[in-house]
Parts: structure tokens; sequence; C-alpha cells
């Protein structure tokens, strides 16, 4: 889930002329920071600028009593929350239909944060596979919880055993402290969201009914990890512009995201754990198998979807999807997995496959 344009638009403007304020005290880069074209920076410069600040928070007061960039009362209320931003490493942990969880590291007790994203989604950035661990800074927003546009860490791949222990981090959290999506911790929003346009406003409640739909479809009769790849379709639906999912009954589009799923995941062979044939996924949600075939093809037609699609394989199957693991290397098709550990890490970081088998190995 992402901020819209209008907001990412105000945070830029806003965080910019902080930072730009902060580098012209503190001479951390020789350049003159112009708060107009900060976004296209290098991120290794704003990334200095931004540690600095957080190195000298006394330096918000002052930006705030000065004001150089000639702020609104409202902007400057907005800058004034930021005192309360949170910094520090977290694992970038689960997308939901909401926003990402960013699960704090090495804290006692850990926390769980509902962040959004701005321009780009977290997916985007980070890509489909997490856990990923990350340096950032999340900053209150308009009643909502942010990160700062910047992201810091490593292509660290997790076994099977560490991601058991976040699980139980990521229960524990939301049984202590819930998921946290306001900041200051403990307040509830107060300030008002810029209105947004009736198209996105529209396809963020139809959203949640249909996440609400296949969520319990998926518990009744499938598990989480098929839940959590439908919510992910879901959200990948809603958020393009415009929104197919402003058109057509909301049951029709949680059978279709299922199936779309289900497919790509052979749901209907006898010899998969968990099996269900197609037609009873469209008689759970009460439409016909037709409308549930053809809103399965109109998903996978326009998001190019195809059966062992990596991006839409449960993490459990990645291992059996051969076709995820064929490349080419040096003219020659071959499974990567048996290609020494540098071939893997080159294909890992073109993002070709999900993680680098020789690390994984190494694990167990």
């Amino acid at each position: 889930m992402q901020v819209s344009y209008d907001e990412g638009v105000l945070f830029y403007k806003l965080y910019a002329a902080l930072l730009s304020f902060v580098n012209e005290t503190l001479k951390v880069v020789p350049e003159r920071l112009d708060s107009r074209e900060y976004s296209s920076l290098p991120p290794k410069t704003r990334l200095a600028v931004r540690d600095a600040f957080f190195e000298h928070r006394e330096l918000l007061d002052q930006f705030l009593q000065k004001d150089p960039a000639g702020l609104s009362a409202d902007e400057l209320a907005i800058v004034a929350g930021w005192k309360h931003a949170v910094v520090g490493q977290f694992y970038v942990f689960r997308y939901l239909a909401s926003y990402t969880v960013f699960l704090t590291s090495g804290s006692n007790p850990n926390k769980a944060y509902g962040v959004l994203a701005l321009a780009d989604s977290f997916e985007d950035v980070i890509g489909p596979y997490l856990p990923r661990l990350v340096h950032a800074v999340l900053l209150p927003f308009q009643g909502q919880i942010i990160y700062d546009g910047l992201l810091s860490g490593h292509n660290i791949t997790f076994g099977g055993g560490v991601k058991r222990m976040l699980n139980e981090e990521y229960r524990r959290a939301k049984e202590t402290f819930g998921i946290i999506t306001f900041l200051p911790e403990g307040t509830t929003a107060k300030s008002k969201r810029p209105k947004k346009v009736a198209g996105s406003t529209q396809a963020k409640d139809i959203l949640n009914v249909i996440v609400q739909m296949t969520d319990a479809f998926c518990k009744e009769h499938l598990n989480e990890e098929y839940a959590e790849v439908c919510r992910k379709l879901a959200g990948v639906l809603a958020r393009k512009r415009p929104s197919p999912l402003l058109r057509g009954k909301p049951e029709t589009w949680a059978s279709g995201i299922v199936r779309t799923i289900g497919r790509v995941n052979f749901l209907d062979d006898p010899s998969q754990t968990p099996h269900l044939r197609l037609p009873m996924i469209d008689q759970a949600f009460g439409v016909a198998e037709s409308t549930g075939q053809g809103k399965s093809q109109l998903i996978r037609k326009m998001l190019k979807i195809h059966q062992f699609d990596p991006q839409w394989t449960l993490l459990s199957r990645l291992d059996d999807n051969h076709f995820l693991w064929m490349l080419e290397v040096n003219g020659f098709s071959m499974d990567i997995r048996h290609a020494p550990r540098e071939a893997q890490v080159v294909a890992y970081e073109k993002g070709l496959i999900p993680y680098i088998p020789a690390d994984r190995e190494e694990t167990r």
C-alpha cells in the first residue's frame, strides 16, 4: 500500500526542505542541496545528510523556529511530528493489503509497524521475497507511518530456522503491542489526510472487501500461504490505474484471484497438499464456473501470469519449480542450482532467482 501522489509530493517537499537546512548547517556534503531537486540526488548523498540529521536531532527545532522554507502552519506541524521518528534495523517482514509490516531487529521486545510506501511500492523497491533486513527511518505523516524513501542493507537470504523465529517474534509483537500504525506510539490519527480521488478511494474499499473474502476462503479450504499470495495479487490489481476492481462484483474478483493462484500452483493436482478442484472455488463464492474461469483468464492476461510463474508461486514450492532455476549460462541452458555460488549470486542480484541456493544448503 502506498500514499497518494499528492501526499508523496508533499512529503518530499517538506523532507527536502529540512535536509537542505541540515546540510547548510552541518556542511555534510560539499554541494548545495536544492530542495526542488532532492529526489534526483544520488542515494549516497541523501543517506549521508539524512544520517547526519538523526545524529543531530536538535536541528529540527532550529528548522521550525527559523522556517527557512516559508512553510505553512500545517506543514510545520507535520515536520514537528518527525521528532517521533523511529530509526534502526528492521525486517521487512510481510506485505499486507493496508501496509507493509516492518519488524524491529534486536529490540526486546520486538515491535511491528504498519508502513506505507511512497512513489514505488515496497514490492517494487525490495522485491517479492521476504524477509529482508534493512536500515530505515519511519516517520509519522498525515495520521499514518511512512518511510523516508531511503533503505540500506544487504542481500541476505534467510533459512527456515530464522523465518520460524521471526514468525514467532511477529506473533509476540502483535499480541503485546498490536501492529503499530501511528507515531508516537499509543496515539491515534488526529490530522486529516488529503482528500483522494474517488477512484482511488473506491478501489481501496473494494480491495478490503475482496481480501476479507479470499482470507476467509483460504482459512477454511487452503492455508495462510495461499491467503498471503492472494492478498498480494489483489493489491496489485487495486494499484493499477484505473483499477480493474472498480468493474465487476467483488465475489467474481475473489474467485478469479484464488483461481489464478491455484492454477499457478496446480491446486487441482491430487498429489498436491492442499488440493482442491477449481470449480469448487466458484461455488464457494457463489459465482458461475464460466464467470470464475473468465475472471481468472482476464487476470492472467492483464498481468501476464503463467503456470510456473515464480512471482506467484508459493514460497514452499519454489524448490520444485524447475523452470524457475533454468537459466542460460555461457550460452548453455542449465539448472543454476548446480552452478558455482558466484554464478548464483549474479543471477540473484539480477532478480532472476529468489534466493542463493548455495547459501540455503549451508544452513541445512
